[in-house]
């Protein structure tokens, strides 16, 4: 494994892309941003605004890419990792395992190790080798924990998503009110088949996920209604709605009343 630590010194936008041969393991201690997308391949994009403490996981090979503009001075490590190296206990299999990407998930104990690893890598030539080593495979084998949790995950669906399932997932549709999400995508981030996923999100949330996600951008839509800065038109369109007219229909529809009247109420 090698590791580096990124440290922004100017609050400049800037861009990255990365595609390596082997997996890599983004621990972002501070990053606040205000505005940006990353995207790791297989996931939907993400425009968070905040992700400090957050971890991101591309497998080798993945596409990891995107932009921001800063809001706070990024401080990030980087941890490369060779799943076929030679201090890797073989009863992991970590060679062999087909792990998933992960786009801003949390995980206390990966977190614990990951921040260990890089107080002791910022000692540089002081740093404890044998300690690192033995900080190095408790990290990966933390790795290795996350993906058979998610092997498992489907087993246990049909009691509901996992509580941080559906954390974010709901971050994944608060993220993309005004863009369509598909099934496949929305099941892929948190790792479930789309039949399993279907089953699990409706036992969770109450309704099906395209239901869920109409419904917030309707909650969204009256939100907006409420503040009186945009018209009823621009309010449409932020949403992804084709015209105004498709929007009072699904407006009226859930809401029980028109946008206009709803506006009304707050006047």
């Amino acid at each position: 494994m090698s590791a580096e630590i990124v440290q922004l010194t100017r609050l400049e936008p800037f861009e990255y892309r990365l595609r390596a041969p082997c997996h890599l393991l983004i621990a972002s201690h501070r990053a606040e941003r205000r505005d940006g997308e990353t995207i790791v391949e297989g996931l939907p994009p993400s425009t968070r605004r905040e992700f400090s403490r957050r971890l991101t996981f591309v497998p080798a090979g993945g596409g990891f890419f995107g932009w921001q503009e800063p809001r706070a001075l990024t401080r990030v490590s980087y941890f490369y990792i060779d799943a076929d190296g030679p201090l890797l206990d073989p009863e992991l299999r970590f060679g062999e395992a087909h792990l998933a990407p992960r786009l801003f998930f949390e995980d206390p104990a990966l977190w614990s190790t990951v921040t260990k690893l890089t107080q002791e890598i910022e000692r540089g030539a002081q740093a404890d080798q044998l300690y690192v080593e033995a900080l190095s495979l408790v990290m990966i084998a933390e790795l290795a924990r996350l993906n058979r949790v998610d092997l498992g995950s489907e087993a246990q669906s049909r009691g509901g998503l996992a509580a941080w399932q559906q954390r974010s997932v709901d971050e994944t549709i608060d993220e993309h009110l005004a863009e369509p999400l598909p099934l496949v995508a929305l099941a892929n981030s948190v790792r479930l088949s789309p039949r399993h996923f279907a089953r699990a999100f409706k036992e969770s949330f109450g309704q099906p996920p395209h239901q869920y996600h109409l419904s917030r951008r309707i909650d969204r839509a009256k939100m907006l209604l409420s503040e009186g800065k945009m018209s009823i038109t621009e309010i449409a369109i932020a949403l992804g709605f084709a015209d105004t007219s498709a929007f009072s229909t699904t407006f009226r529809r859930l809401a029980g009343g028109s946008p206009r009247d709803y506006r009304r109420a707050f006047v």
